[in-house]
């Protein structure tokens, strides 16, 4: 199946860009990698993050709590709960917000952007990573949203 979307090529032309600008050198060789595994639990088949060199990327986290269950009460509250489980994996890492230079939001309906982007804002903080926000078909678990980031850390 061959996808021809000018946003479904817009979005790669982003993330392929994200990865060659910020993780350019980043896995040379003989460079160890670190995987922070806060899931491991519950026998995710991924590393919530994966450390190489000053990068860190930190893979899509849904709105769940610790036990994987959904936050209720719509895209805020799993907005929120996705924020703080980026923030887990960000401090697990030696991160913080701060050194967030790349977010990706998948909604599942993008109507929700601006109650999703209102908690963004208020949770992020100045000045705000670059961003890119597409609409998913369908995320996993029903899931109303999926954020992905990708962090340097400050010399």
């Amino acid at each position: 199946m061959k996808i021809q979307s000018k946003t479904y090529r817009r979005f790669m032309c982003v993330v392929v860009m994200s990865l060659a600008f910020y993780g350019a050198g980043q896995f040379a060789e003989g460079q160890e990698h670190k995987a922070v595994n806060l899931s491991a639990a519950r026998g995710l088949p991924f590393s919530d993050g994966m450390v190489a060199g000053s990068t860190l990327y930190v893979a899509g986290q849904e709105g769940t709590d610790d036990s994987g269950k959904l936050a209720s009460g719509g895209i805020g509250p799993e907005t929120t709960a996705a924020l703080d489980n980026i923030q887990k994996t960000l401090k697990a890492a030696g991160f913080e917000l701060k050194d967030v230079v790349n977010v990706t939001v998948y909604l599942a309906d993008i109507h929700e952007f601006p109650e999703m982007n209102k908690v963004y804002k208020r949770v992020m903080p100045d000045p705000k990573p670059a961003r890119a926000t597409i609409q998913a078909a369908a995320l996993v678990n029903n899931a109303r949203i999926e954020i992905s980031a990708i962090a340097v850390k400050q010399k």
